[in-house]
C-alpha cells in the first residue's frame, strides 16, 4: 500500500511539473507573440482623429491591444527640438516598427536606427530629403506614405484667385525649419507669375514670431494669404487664426482643421486616411514584409472646406464651382 501511495505521489508530482511546464512555455509564447509598435507624433496627440484612425485600422487588422499588440506613443507637441530623444527612446525601448509624422521625424528616425522598420505618415518629399533611394522601391529600412502631391500648391494658390479674382499680392507664412516649407515656397514662385501674383514670403519659427509676420504682411500690402502646413502652426491654430482675422486676410490652409476653426478655405491630404493606410503597412511588417520592398504610395483623398460665415464676414462670395467641390 505505501508503494502504491508512493508511486501515486511520484505520478502527481510529475504530472504538476508538466503542467507548470507547459503553462510557462505558454506565457514565454505568448510574451514573444506581443508585438511593440512606437509612434511618434510631432503635431498631434494620440486621442487625435488621426491617431485614433490609425489605431483602429490595426485593431481591424485583428490585433489585441495588451494581448498581441503594444502601441507606444510619444507625441513632440509641435517642437521640433523633441523629436531627436523621442525617437531614441523609442529606439531604446525596442519596438518592432517606428511610425513618424512629418519629414523632420522620418529624418531622425533614418539617423537612430538602420534596422527597425520605419513607416513614414507624412512625410512632404522622401526622396528630394534624401530617405529614399526612389518610390517604387524604397531599400533600407524605409516605407510608408507621402502627402507630396503634384501642384497641390498651385492649386491652392489657383483657389484663392477663384474666390478673389482681382488678387494680385499674396502672403505666404512658412516655418524655415521645416523642409516641407522650402518645397512649397519653389512650388508658389513657379506657379505666381502664370496668375499674375506677386509674392511676400514671410518666416515663423515660433509663435512669437507671428506678429512680427502680420505686420510685414501689412507692409507688404497683401490681399490674401497662403500657410503652409507646419506643425508648430497647427499647434498654434488659434493664434494664427486669430491675427488673420484681425488682417482680416482671406486666407487657405492644408489642414481642415484651420477652415472648421474659422479660417475660410482649406485644401489638401485627408490624414485620417493617410494614417488608417499607415497602419496597413505595419501590419504588413508585422507579418514579415521588408520596408526596403514596400512602395511608398501618395494621396489618394484630398479635401476642400469652405466656412461661408468667415466668407460672408470677410464680404467675399464663394462661386458656385467652387462650392459644388467643397467637402
Amino acid at each position: 500500500m505505501i508503494r502504491g501511495l508512493l508511486a501515486f505521489a511520484i505520478s502527481s508530482l510529475v504530472a504538476c511539473l508538466g503542467l507548470l511546464n507547459l503553462s510557462s512555455t505558454a506565457d514565454a509564447q505568448q510574451t514573444a507573440a506581443l508585438r511593440r509598435v512606437g509612434v511618434l507624433l510631432l503635431a498631434r496627440s494620440p486621442e487625435s482623429e488621426e491617431a485614433q484612425a490609425f489605431r483602429r485600422a490595426l485593431l481591424g487588422a485583428g490585433y489585441s491591444e495588451g494581448s498581441d499588440l503594444v502601441i507606444e506613443w510619444r507625441s513632440a507637441n509641435g517642437d521640433y527640438g523633441k523629436v531627436p530623444r523621442l525617437v531614441a527612446d523609442l529606439v531604446q525601448s525596442k519596438v518592432d516598427v517606428v511610425v513618424v509624422e512629418s519629414t523632420v521625424a522620418s529624418q531622425a528616425a533614418k539617423r537612430a536606427t538602420s534596422t527597425i522598420p520605419i513607416v513614414m505618415t507624412s512625410t512632404a518629399d522622401p526622396v528630394g530629403s534624401g530617405l529614399v533611394a526612389n518610390l517604387a522601391h524604397p531599400g533600407g529600412n524605409i516605407t510608408g506614405l507621402s502627402i507630396m502631391a503634384p501642384d497641390l500648391a498651385g492649386k491652392r494658390l489657383q483657389l484663392l484667385k477663384d474666390i478673389v479674382p482681382r488678387l494680385a499680392r499674396v502672403a505666404v507664412l512658412g516655418n524655415p525649419d521645416s523642409p516641407y516649407t522650402r518645397k512649397v515656397t519653389e512650388e508658389l514662385k513657379a506657379m505666381a507669375p502664370s496668375l499674375s501674383i506677386t509674392l511676400s514670403v514671410v518666416s515663423a519659427r515660433t509663435p512669437e514670431q507671428f506678429g512680427p509676420a502680420f505686420s510685414a504682411f501689412s507692409r507688404a500690402h497683401a490681399q490674401a494669404l497662403y500657410v503652409i502646413e507646419d506643425s508648430m502652426f497647427n499647434i498654434h491654430l488659434a493664434m494664427i487664426l486669430e491675427h488673420t482675422s484681425k488682417a482680416r486676410l482671406p486666407a487657405i490652409y492644408g489642414q481642415r482643421e484651420f477652415a472648421d476653426k474659422g479660417g475660410l478655405m482649406s485644401y489638401g491630404t485627408n490624414f485620417r486616411d493617410i494614417f488608417r493606410r499607415a497602419a496597413g503597412y505595419v501590419d504588413k511588417i508585422l507579418k514579415g514584409a521588408k520596408a526596403a520592398d514596400l512602395p511608398i504610395e501618395q494621396p489618394t483623398q484630398f479635401e476642400l472646406v469652405v466656412n461661408l460665415k468667415t466668407a460672408k464676414a470677410l464680404g467675399i462670395t464663394i462661386p458656385e464651382a467652387i462650392l459644388l467641390r467643397a467637402d
